[in-house]
């Protein structure tokens, strides 16, 4: 019998979620998803340092603004540490907006552009790249804008399907609901510890892959932001599932027979009417846990970025 990983492989689609070539290169993800709190750890690695040697030089060659040095060169390095990435797998590799644009329909969508632009620089087409966007309103507006002009996105910090069906309604590519994250808030605000069949992020992402199927929604679902096996485990058959290097070291160490949880039976009913904007607002309002995870997802990808940025700035 196969390990764990090798049987998942068959039926889900597996991304990594690092900005480690060793890692990637070790598991052989289909894609690979990236994000400001990855990209800072990523700088610390020693393949990263001429990469962000390079992408300041690439700034100062372009601008003499340091305000706009500095904007260039953090494009510029998580689009060469993307770039690197693609050479190591078939799909896509998704490279996140600033999240402190998150409220900024318009400079969401400028920011993607040069994203874009900047991947074009290095040969990588739309084709091979996700532009990551978290799932406010401001932002799925900015992705179903981004969407009609062929640059595809990946809607991140998604813990409502209130936010899934806006995305799905907007025609995105691809949502990233977070399991772990549910948990967390859960097992903080209950004190209840959860099974793999109960555990509130893994029930989410269930009933938004369903949701999906039966309204013929083609938005690919991919469960991200996991705690343990378990939960991975639990949602074998989502479109994709992005996992963590050590989860994916202990998957493919484990021997036993995978159960499949998700399978696509087909549209069964119409589409909904489209949510407006006041009730999707209304909606996650109603959700503490949703809320909360949101603004505390948005916040906390800020000051990883921020933190990239100084480190950009000493060179600078």
């Amino acid at each position: 019998m196969s390990d764990l990983l090798t049987q998942l492989k068959a039926v889900t689609t597996v991304v990594v979620d690092s900005g480690d070539l060793t890692a990637i290169e070790q598991f052989r993800p289909v894609d690979a998803t990236t994000n400001p709190s990855l990209l800072l750890n990523a700088s610390q690695l020693e393949f990263a340092k001429p990469v962000l040697a390079g992408a300041v030089a690439y700034a100062k060659s372009k601008t003499s603004s340091a305000e706009a040095q500095l904007s260039l060169a953090s494009d510029k390095f998580a689009v060469d540490i993307g770039t690197a990435i693609s050479k190591l797998v078939p799909g896509r590799v998704s490279t996140e907006v600033d999240a402190r644009l998150s409220f900024d329909t318009d400079a969401t969508i400028a920011k993607a552009r040069q994203l874009v632009a900047l991947y074009k620089e290095n040969g990588i087409g739309t084709d091979r790249i996700l532009i990551k966007i978290a799932s406010t309103w401001e932002g799925i507006q900015a992705a179903r804008q981004l969407e009609q002009e062929g640059i595809q996105c990946n809607l991140t910090l998604l813990f409502h399907m209130a936010q899934a069906r806006a995305c799905a309604e907007a025609g995105v590519y691809l949502i990233s609901p977070f399991v772990g994250r549910i948990l967390d808030w859960y097992k903080a605000s209950t004190g209840q510890d959860y099974t793999a069949e109960t555990d509130p992020g893994v029930v989410s992402v269930r009933e938004i892959y369903r949701f999906y199927k039966q309204h013929g929604f083609k938005t690919v679902v991919m469960g991200a932001s996991f705690r343990n096996v378990g939960e991975v485990l639990a949602l074998a058959g989502c479109d994709r599932l992005t996992i963590s290097p050590g989860l994916l070291a202990e998957l493919s160490q484990q021997q036993g027979e995978l159960t499949v949880h998700l399978t696509d039976t087909g549209a069964t009913r119409s589409a909904p009417e489209q949510l407006s904007q006041s009730q999707f607002r209304w909606a996650l309002n109603e959700d503490a846990m949703a809320t909360e995870k949101l603004a505390e997802g948005i916040r906390k990808f800020a000051i990883d970025q921020r933190k990239l940025e100084q480190l950009i700035q000493q060179a600078l």
